[in-house]
């Protein structure tokens, strides 16, 4: 039986990744930070089925314990700073934790268990102001955010491991991966929440920022097998994750509505729009300048041709089926 550590376990990726890897017969060992209450709701239906070992990103004493307690054959490093808004507010955490956070880990392994596999969890938002369209693993990156900036050091740190001490390291550069197990702030909850929520007269609108950033959307439950097969090769390698497929915010908040039966239509230009319910004439959904980032990304689409090549992955769920999920799954939660 294999060992597999997943930092960041009680998040949307290591919720998934962990039953994933419990179905394959491995034992499953998550590290999470130390706090008064430990916030286990992704994986509370997992915890009599793996363990959980306390340490922390920014304690390279506490994460080689861990190593030496768990001796993992594979390492999945999915913990950091994640929320692209905060890293703004945060940036020098964001730095910590999302960038020196992974050399820590990379050298915990190095030093306590050399023969593991490592997988880093890159981001799509390295690429930032593409330079290219579709995205591969060949595009230069040119990162817009605090937290961009880090994933690309993590990035780099990892391949830099790899060739300077022979290690299996890879690093999945993945693009935006929703599920209904997204965290609230995240704007795609956020659209499926409050459409539930405004369904269920809890509210009457929400706000959004850029109704025209668009995005490569997929589903966390695909993209972490992807995760899994990039460790199961002879060599280690780097993949973009994706579905080679766009969509905008605005047509995201479209297909919400209409899985939750009020379809909306357009009114006003830029700053001033709304959204309107075309049935009842009511406003459901407002623009607001303070969700806009200070440097925007205006376009990701990623080319995973390698990974359908070398690792046999492609997505499964589509676009319309991923936003349903998370409506029906949301519905279920205001309602109850």
């Amino acid at each position: 039986m294999k060992t597999a550590l997943i930092t960041g376990i009680t998040g949307q990726d290591g919720s998934y990744l962990a039953k994933h890897l419990l179905d394959s017969g491995y034992k499953v060992c998550g590290m999470a930070r130390r706090s008064s209450t430990m916030v286990d709701d992704r994986i509370h239906h997992l915890m009599d089925d793996i363990s959980i070992h306390l340490a922390d990103l920014l304690d390279q004493t506490s994460l080689m314990q861990v190593m030496e307690d768990t001796r993992p054959d594979e390492i999945y490093n999915l913990a950091a700073m994640s929320f692209v808004p905060t890293s703004w507010t945060q940036p020098v955490l964001t730095s910590e934790f999302t960038a020196i956070g992974v050399t820590r880990m990379l050298e915990s392994a190095r030093r306590i268990v050399p023969e593991a596999r490592f997988y880093q969890a890159s981001s799509s938002e390295m690429f930032g102001k593409v330079q290219s369209v579709p995205q591969n693993e060949e595009t230069p990156f040119y990162p817009r955010s605090p937290y961009g900036i880090s994933k690309a050091y993590g990035h780099w740190i990892t391949i830099n491991y790899r060739e300077s001490y022979n290690q299996f390291a890879c690093s999945g550069i993945l693009f935006n991966h929703e599920s209904p197990l997204r965290g609230l702030e995240f704007v795609t909850r956020k659209i499926t929440h409050s459409v539930a929520r405004i369904h269920a007269g809890q509210i009457e609108h929400f706000e959004v920022g850029n109704l025209e950033a668009r995005r490569d959307w997929g589903y966390a439950g695909d993209y972490v097998q992807a995760m899994h097969l990039m460790l199961q090769q002879k060599e280690p390698d780097d993949f973009v994750i994706a579905t080679g497929k766009t969509h905008s915010v605005r047509e995201f908040c479209e297909n919400a509505f209409a899985c939750a039966e009020m379809p909306i239509e357009w009114r006003g230009k830029g700053m001033d729009e709304e959204g309107v319910e075309k049935k009842t004439g009511k406003v459901r959904l407002k623009i607001n300048k303070k969700f806009y980032r200070p440097a925007e990304v205006d376009l990701l689409i990623g080319d995973a041709s390698k990974a359908k090549r070398i690792l046999g992955w492609e997505p499964k769920i589509q676009f319309p089926q991923l936003v349903a999920m998370m409506v029906e799954h949301d519905l279920k939660i205001v309602c109850r």
